[in-house]
């Protein structure tokens, strides 16, 4: 749990959090109260936050949000209501609940948190029980000056890279933006539309527009493009019952052209949406700041200003 994030993902380029292969410590889940609530979730200290600990005292708090008990269509029923049972750790209908870490704990009826304790029960804000599944598209270029040269950063001599940000509504912090999988959905259709909605505000364009923008993405996303990661995500949402995880993609556009015509505009979740330079100093959403490291890595671009922060 002590190595650097660029010496994950030396050892585990796709999947770095699988818990057979390294223990990560998750930092988020345990943070209080709860986003959206006043809910404190009992404190879980360092040393107890792994299942193979035993703890008999430990006794989390039960919450689950009025809006996902409301059963929007993105919500599983509670855990015993009649006729709900779930088929964990394979795909139930039309619903994923396979892990991307491979087999998960069930308890008393309920999935166990791969990561450990969170200090929290139920499911919080998220729909599922078990894993809940994102997409997260990393939309990068090279930043560059007006004459059109790339910029390298004075300390470090690379080349700075540039990735489209979000500016949350419900947090306000800085994100990718990226969203939920829908039941059914496969994942490059889930990461082409949250990008639309999110940072092209897609859902308020009229099907002209919308047709416009669908034929000049679809030179980005259809060109070759890396899984940055796979797996759990640290995340202030999860609890000990329902867990956050995302495939992040990268889209590079090496030229700038694609994305230089494409007009940006919050939508959807989006407060703002703007090109971020990226660096060590971002403060990003759950785990978003170490996707972003893994692409500077990948494409040999400006992270830090500390050549002694390489692995």
């Amino acid at each position: 749990s002590n190595f650097s994030a660029s010496c994950w993902s030396r050892l585990h380029p796709a999947n770095m959090f699988n818990s057979y292969d390294v223990k990560f410590h998750h930092r988020k889940a345990l943070t209080s109260p709860y986003p959206g609530s006043h809910i404190e979730r009992s404190q879980v200290p360092e040393d107890k936050v792994g299942w193979l600990t035993e703890w008999e005292d430990y006794n989390p708090v039960e919450y689950t949000a009025k809006s996902v008990l409301a059963r929007p269509n993105w919500a599983d029923p509670q855990i015993n209501d009649e006729g709900f049972s779930p088929k964990f750790n394979e795909r139930d209908g039309e619903v994923e609940r396979k892990s991307l870490n491979g087999l998960y704990v069930v308890e008393n009826g309920r999935p166990r948190n791969p990561v450990g304790r969170t200090g929290l029960t139920g499911r919080g804000l998220l729909g599922r029980w078990g894993p809940n599944h994102a997409a997260d598209p990393v939309v990068t270029r090279w930043k560059r000056d007006g004459s059109g040269n790339q910029v390298a950063h004075p300390v470090s001599g690379k080349n700075i890279l540039q990735f489209v940000a979000i500016k949350r509504r419900d947090c306000g912090e800085w994100a990718i933006p990226g969203g939920m999988v829908d039941p059914g959905e496969k994942i490059t259709a889930t990461l082409k539309r949250e990008f639309e909605e999110e940072a092209l505000n897609s859902l308020q364009k009229s099907p002209e527009e919308k047709a416009k923008l669908e034929k000049q993405l679809q030179k980005l996303f259809s060109q070759e493009h890396f899984v940055v990661y796979r797996g759990y995500v640290d995340d202030p949402r999860n609890t000990d019952n329902a867990w956050m995880e995302t495939e992040a993609v990268n889209y590079h556009d090496e030229t700038g052209e694609t994305m230089d015509s494409l007009p940006l505009e919050a939508g959807d979740d989006a407060g703002v949406v703007k090109w971020v330079d990226i660096s060590e100093k971002l403060e990003l959403y759950a785990s978003h700041s170490y996707f972003i490291k893994l692409v500077t890595e990948k494409r040999g671009a400006h992270w830090s200003e500390d050549p002694g922060s390489e692995c």
